[in-house]
């Protein structure tokens, strides 16, 4: 098997990516430079969820696994994109938007929930995404889903009404992804997503450097 394509499905960090309100504001600064030291360091400053990144199980369960406890298998494998588009701002995406991939859905995938809400990273809009309902959360864990990606900042509602989806899947020991882009590139089957963390212990989340691999055999 040999690598056809590779899609990055993160954001780029700087002053300037989203975070969610409250978070702290990315920064970089240079510690060291070239001209008065010899070389170059930068100093970097973020927040464990900046950028394209996971969520662990402590994030919203204070006995879950920490991001260093997470096991690299939980965010490396097969992928499954759930088209979900079409929604307006603030809308809900409810079982009638995902029903029909049901006997695409087996144990171990990796759900990529696909809202094209990345298109607007930079526009108060992105703050305004639709949002994920517990009952499609509830659905799909129980199918032997645990792993749940969205390319919008968050995956409940962008009021902070309710967390009840991270708490659902966080309660059963499942991560979550937020701040992916570039689904709609993802056009060949069975995407080999690899999606991972730095190895900080105890932490409640990291940001991470995703892509999307094609495989395919070598003739």
């Amino acid at each position: 098997m040999i690598i056809q394509k590779i899609i990055d499905l993160s954001i780029p960090v700087t002053a300037q990516t989203p975070v969610y309100p409250g978070d702290p504001k990315p920064a970089v600064h240079p510690a060291a430079q070239i001209e008065r030291d010899g070389y170059n360091v930068s100093s970097l400053q973020m927040g464990s969820h900046t950028g394209t990144h996971v969520d662990a199980p402590f994030h919203f369960n204070q006995h879950g696994k920490t991001i260093d406890q997470i096991p690299l298998s939980q965010v490396m494998g097969e992928g499954l994109v759930l088209d979900v588009t079409g929604k307006e701002a603030g809308e809900e995406i409810t079982m009638e938007d995902v029903k029909h991939y049901e006997k695409q859905i087996r144990p171990g995938l990796i759900i990529l929930f696909y809202t094209g809400w990345s298109r607007y990273i930079g526009n108060e809009l992105y703050f305004q995404h639709p949002y994920i309902s517990p009952a499609v959360i509830e659905w799909l864990l129980d199918k032997g889903i645990s792993t749940f990606f969205i390319d919008a900042i968050n995956i409940d509602p962008p009021d902070g009404s309710s967390f009840k989806c991270h708490e659902l899947i966080m309660g059963a020991d499942g991560v979550i992804g937020e701040n992916f882009t570039h689904f709609e590139e993802i056009t060949f089957l069975r995407p080999f997503i690899i999606c991972l963390p730095l190895l900080m212990p105890g932490l409640d989340g990291s940001p991470v450097r995703a892509a999307a691999l094609e495989w395919v055999s070598e003739t």
